[in-house]
């Protein structure tokens, strides 16, 4: 599980590097990751925020149309991109769909014999890349930890931040651009979930796959910090793929307020990275108010 570097850019005064190592969670096959060290990595640990991409996309895809170095520099926050599935796993099908297997991991663990050895990306994200970063001595102070993502990624960050609460509480916080907030209703996640998961969709509500079913679990017995926003002209939206309404009404029934959970719709935008840059700083500022607490 050693890592490898790829590649390193300059940005920001910081150092982007990509790395790749041979991951156990995924079956033994390479994975690849991005991180982000700001300048101030150099005088010791930072703290470190995770971004989740969406369907289709791998580890670079927010690194390079994000806009989140600038900002990540100026709070001294390190930015940590993971993939979005297993690469080259070779199962069959895996490739069919541009919306299931290749580029679709939904950060869950399969437990559907044809896919729970190689998708693994609920693994892969909380235990395995930290395990790799902290051997590979980079300075990450991963008691500061927080997660934000898009669209699929938006799911795996509310679903990963969620679960930590009635766990190990490993998130400070999260965020979320245009996320599938209700899964288990939406048409992505009932295809991602019929086709991983052994029990399917009640399974996927059992395991803490859903972030309006878990959000109704927590019954505010935890203090969350959560920003979601989306754009009202994006087709997900409008096709009914994301529900964000369901998860805000859910959080209310549960008795967490706008400052707790706050839900933003935001007129003419689309599902796009036109969209995510232009609410960039904000997540970024938002996590920063706990990271550096």
């Amino acid at each position: 599980m050693s890592l490898e570097q790829v590649s390193s850019n300059k940005v920001c005064e910081g150092e982007l590097v990509k790395y790749k190592f041979q991951s156990a969670a995924l079956g033994g096959l390479t994975a690849q990751f991005n991180l982000f060290l700001p300048v101030n990595a150099k005088e010791g640990k930072v703290p470190l925020l995770t971004y989740l991409a969406g369907l289709t996309c791998t580890e670079d895809t927010g690194a390079q149309k994000g806009g989140f170095f600038r900002d990540a520099a100026a709070e001294g926050l390190a930015l940590l991109f993971p993939d979005t599935s297993p690469r080259g796993a070779g199962i069959a099908g895996e490739d069919d769909d541009w919306d299931f297997g290749t580029g679709a991991g939904f950060y869950i663990n399969a437990t559907n014999e044809k896919y729970a050895k190689h998708y693994r990306m609920l693994e892969h994200i909380t235990v395995e890349l930290p395990r790799v970063i902290e051997k590979a001595e980079l300075p990450i102070d991963f008691t500061r930890q927080s997660i934000f993502g898009h669209s699929m990624g938006g799911h795996g960050a509310l679903t990963l931040y969620l679960s930590s609460l009635l766990k190990n509480k490993q998130y400070r916080s999260a965020s979320a651009f245009a996320p599938i907030s209700n899964s288990t209703k939406a048409p992505w996640g009932e295809k991602a979930f019929k086709g991983y998961l052994k029990g399917g969709i009640e399974e996927a509500k059992q395991s803490g796959y859903d972030a309006t079913e878990l959000i109704k679990q927590l019954g505010n017995k935890e203090s969350v910090h959560i920003l979601v926003d989306f754009g009202t002209a994006d087709k997900f939206y409008n096709d009914g793929q994301l529900l964000p309404e369901n998860f805000q009404a859910a959080a209310k029934d549960a008795g967490y307020d706008d400052v707790q959970v706050r839900v933003r719709g935001h007129e003419g935008y689309d599902h796009s990275y036109y969209f995510i840059s232009s609410f960039a700083s904000d997540h970024i500022h938002f996590h920063a108010n706990f990271l550096k607490a």
